[in-house]
């Protein structure tokens, strides 16, 4: 791919967005969904004058990573063992439920057993990027809310992990528990390094070198991406890779100048990641899953504010903080977009079930971010009085 390509679809994605954006303000429309329907109008289902996706798709999951090692950066360690313990019994019965709703949906619209479960796993999980990133800053780390939150979206990401293990087993479908064994057993290990590399390694660097922004900007990154790889392969994901070596970094007296200069280099990824989700979406597959598409995310828009509003319930002396969580976690996930495009490599779903999920994933995104942005307190707001960072 020439270097002009590349430079072009950058120029159309960022110029667009910036003009999509500030209509999308004029029309108090949230941002995210300015940023989707972009991908939608210059990929290749509209214009087709951007086509180099899996690039792009590839660079738009580094936002992801910033997402999760700038959360890890806010977040005491003695924190984070309280917010799993919270959130692990709520994580285990919402899963399930979902995974049944996903599977009885699948049924219902004659797809076959296997499509069926892997609809199912789409199901069970809710958006890290739509969570995290219209919660106010104030809310993500000192409140409850944003906690609960936070346990909920990382137990998730562990059963995330598990279903991607799944779906990567042999042919004949036999899960491989010694790989998973292996890969769950290497977690403590990976969190016992990052603790030392940082307290013999990158603190003592930090502290000589401070006074070098950029060289704490690079060391930072350098560690991010360092440990994100490290966590892919030991089995693990790239986000709880980027997340531990946030944690770790957590307590340093430099974790918030980090966690600062490295918020515009995240929204930069995220807006590709949003574009990159628009883009791939083949409209000429829309035909044979819109019915499909808009019941499922009918059921999940319903459905998750439910479920989590009963289950998180006990934890609230407020029942509207319930209600809360339920919306914002009221969505599929960038994981249900890896499960359904793994899947489908795997021969293990046709196109058909794949687009399912994808579309899923859209109008879920798009209708979730609706409710939230226009109803409860986040970032990007378009009621002053909703506006919260």
């Amino acid at each position: 791919m020439a270097d002009s390509s590349l430079f072009q679809s950058f120029f159309l994605i960022f110029s667009g967005a910036a003009i999509v954006a500030t209509l999308a303000l004029f029309g108090r429309q949230p941002l995210l969904v300015a940023y989707i329907a972009l991908g939608v109008l210059l990929g290749p289902s509209g214009f087709a004058v951007i086509d180099n996706l899996r690039l792009l798709s590839d660079m738009s999951n580094v936002g992801i990573i910033f997402l999760l090692f700038l959360l890890g950066l806010d977040m005491q360690p003695q924190a984070l063992v309280s917010v799993l313990r919270k959130a692990t019994f709520v994580g285990i019965i919402s899963c399930a439920i979902f995974l049944g709703i996903g599977f009885s949906i699948g049924q219902l619209f004659g797809f076959t057993t296997m499509e069926s479960w892997v609809i199912g796993m789409a199901l069970m999980f809710s958006s890290t990027i739509i969570g995290i990133k219209l919660l106010p800053t104030t809310v993500l780390h000192h409140k409850k809310l944003g906690e609960l939150m936070v346990g909920l979206l990382l137990f998730q990401d562990f059963v995330a992990i598990v279903c991607l293990m799944i779906l990567l087993s042999d042919s004949s479908g036999d899960m491989h528990l010694g790989q998973v064994a292996l890969s769950f057993g290497a977690l403590p290990l990976l969190v016992a390094f990052a603790w030392v590399v940082v307290k013999y390694l990158l603190l003592p660097l930090f502290s000589r070198f401070d006074r070098f922004h950029e060289y704490v900007f690079l060391m930072a990154l350098g560690w991010c991406m360092g440990m994100a790889e490290l966590a892919e392969t030991l089995g693990l994901s790239r986000e709880i890779g980027a997340f531990i070596a946030g944690i770790t970094l957590a307590a340093s007296r430099i974790s918030q100048y980090i966690a600062l200069n490295l918020k515009p280099l995240r929204d930069f990824f995220l807006i590709l990641f949003f574009f990159s989700l628009g883009a791939q979406f083949k409209l000429s597959m829309l035909p044979e899953v819109l019915i499909p598409a808009l019941v499922t995310a009918a059921v999940v828009l319903l459905a998750k504010p439910v479920v989590f509003r009963y289950l998180l319930g006990s934890h609230s002396e407020l029942k509207i903080l319930a209600w809360d969580i339920g919306f914002r976690l009221g969505q599929i996930s960038e994981f249900s977009l890896l499960i359904a495009l793994l899947a489908f490599s795997q021969n293990l779903i046709g196109s058909e079930a794949s687009h399912l999920i994808q579309a899923t994933a859209i109008l879920t995104f798009l209708v979730s971010s609706y409710i939230v942005v226009m109803n409860f307190p986040n970032p990007i707001a378009t009621k002053d009085e909703l506006r919260r960072d």
